[in-house]
């Protein structure tokens, strides 16, 4: 910190993590690694999966091959960082680097709005409209709905960016999260930060309602489709093909919602913190679960792969 016109200028933050529980450090730090190693491996090894099989080179699976890959990146802005900090005396973050692990942390959360809402959108097509499937959700347009998702997510990051570097921090300068998100930013800051909050409910407004507008319309046709199945078998399986997308949908937007609508103050901090918790580290560790245990697809590639290793080795 270095004083100027007899204020503080804060160049550093110290991230508090779960320095509240120093007896289960250990503990905590092995189940956090142990999350993490799995949430990579798993989803590499599903991007690998629908890369290598034929059967799985659809527009579904494209869609759930980024999901995979920004589920990896999503939570390496937060995990690595948060494990180093675990054994250190002083856990020390640069204003800079603060900024910018919020930055590439909500630019692929957006990003993931994005993409959850086009994968949304691909359902329906696929369900109510079965026969022009493959006319409507042609490789180029899949391509850009992904481009399109990163791009605007990105974008709207940036102007999160742009706003919070204008704001003043004079201190105190404890951050009590393991990663520098925006509310507890907001809260240390000196600065009036009324026009940042209007700018927040604007991009809350972009990003979260209308992502939610689009999955809720998109279901909404989606289950009108299904009750005219007259077989309870055809509406099982239909269920199915998008009952995964769904759950991923409810554990993203529904811990989202709580750390970013829910007060932080008080007691909420903790319950923030562990709201925090399950949307940057075990929902990304979840996804290819979630697609992959009820998925038949899936299964059989994974059996197909099984047998060409078994012909390979015997």
């Amino acid at each position: 910190m270095t004083g100027r016109r007899n204020s503080t200028v804060i160049t550093k933050f110290i991230l508090l993590g779960f320095s509240e529980f120093p007896k289960l450090t250990t503990v905590l730090f092995s189940i956090f690694l142990g999350i993490y190693l799995m949430t990579v491996s798993w989803n590499v090894g599903l991007i690998t999966l629908i890369r290598i099989d034929s059967h799985l080179h659809t527009p579904m699976y494209f869609f759930l091959s980024n999901l995979s890959l920004l589920d990896i990146c999503y939570i390496s802005t937060t995990a690595p960082r948060m494990l180093s900090d675990f054994f250190k005396k002083h856990k020390f973050i640069s204003f800079m680097g603060c900024t910018m692990q919020y930055f590439f942390f909500s630019s692929l959360g957006l990003t993931e709005c994005c993409l959850l809402a086009a994968m949304a959108y691909d359902r329906y097509a696929a369900i109510c409209n079965p026969l022009l499937y493959t006319a409507i959700m042609s490789p180029t347009l899949c391509v850009q709905m992904v481009a399109g998702s990163c791009i605007i997510g990105f974008f709207g990051s940036f102007i999160q960016l742009c706003a919070l570097l204008q704001l003043h921090f004079c201190g105190p300068n404890i951050i009590n999260h393991f990663f520098c998100d925006l509310p507890q930013l907001l809260i240390l800051s000196c600065s009036d930060t009324f026009y940042f909050q209007v700018l927040l409910s604007v991009l809350t407004v972009i990003f979260g309602v209308a992502s939610t507008l689009v999955i809720v319309i998109s279901y909404g046709y989606i289950v009108a489709t299904i009750l005219k199945i007259t077989s309870a078998e055809g509406r099982s399986r239909t269920f199915n093909t998008c009952a995964s997308h769904l759950t991923a949908v409810i554990l993203f937007f529904g811990s989202g919602t709580f750390v970013y609508l829910y007060p932080s103050s008080g007691d909420s901090l903790s319950q923030s913190k562990l709201a925090s918790v399950l949307y940057t580290i075990v929902t990304p560790m979840l996804n290819p679960l979630i697609y992959s245990l009820r998925n038949k697809e899936i299964k059989d590639a994974l059996n197909r792969w099984k047998k060409r290793i078994s012909s390979w080795c015997y």
